[in-house]
């Protein structure tokens, strides 16, 4: 089963922001095998994100960097972070230019996993990066090793730019810019 084409129909997915009642189901999430997969290379890790504390990364959340939790029949699935790489404070991202926006994106249980709520989740999150007018693209940065997840960024026509390293994270950075977001619907 691929972690990223629908199974079956799903649900409507409703992104809401994060709060700190979510930091226990991030928590959770992280220790997901599949969630951990997508997050490290690291064979001997137990843990998603290097163990990040979330009740302090939820109350760090500002106009950079915050969270949106998926919910689909009102049961929490996935979770996204969105951050304009060339503000927020961490400088994850380095020297990048103004205009942009960097997502993060991962589904939780495993039994949401195949159904097709990445792609409403992503869709959402782009239409309302690009409802931004300064915003001219977005960014990602999948691990270099998940394939998978390359082929779903490229259906929804991120484009890659070349590996980076990020701390140890070899990642193959890819861009969606608004002129191609703005035309997959012509």
């Amino acid at each position: 089963m691929s972690l990223y084409a629908p199974a079956s129909p799903t649900a409507a997915v409703r992104l809401r922001p994060a709060t700190l009642d979510d930091a226990p189901t991030l928590a959770d999430w992280d220790r997901e095998p599949h969630v951990v997969a997508c997050s490290s290379d690291d064979p001997e890790a137990e843990v998603a994100f290097g163990g990040v504390e979330w009740r302090e990364e939820l109350a760090a959340q500002d106009e950079t960097s915050f969270y949106r939790i998926a919910e689909a029949d009102g049961r929490p699935i996935g979770v996204m972070q969105i951050i304009d790489p060339h503000l927020e404070p961490t400088r994850y991202w380095g020297d990048i230019e103004p205009g942009l926006r960097a997502i993060d994106i991962w589904i939780g249980p495993p039994d949401a996993l195949g159904r097709g709520y990445g792609t409403q989740m992503m869709t959402q999150a782009l239409d309302a990066c690009f409802a931004e007018p300064e915003v001219h693209g977005v960014v990602i940065d999948p691990l270099a090793s998940n394939t998978d997840a390359h082929r779903f960024y490229q259906r929804l026509g991120f484009e890659p730019e070349g590996r980076r390293m990020f701390d140890e994270d070899d990642c193959l950075v890819h861009r969606l810019t608004r002129e191609r977001w703005e035309a997959r619907s012509r």
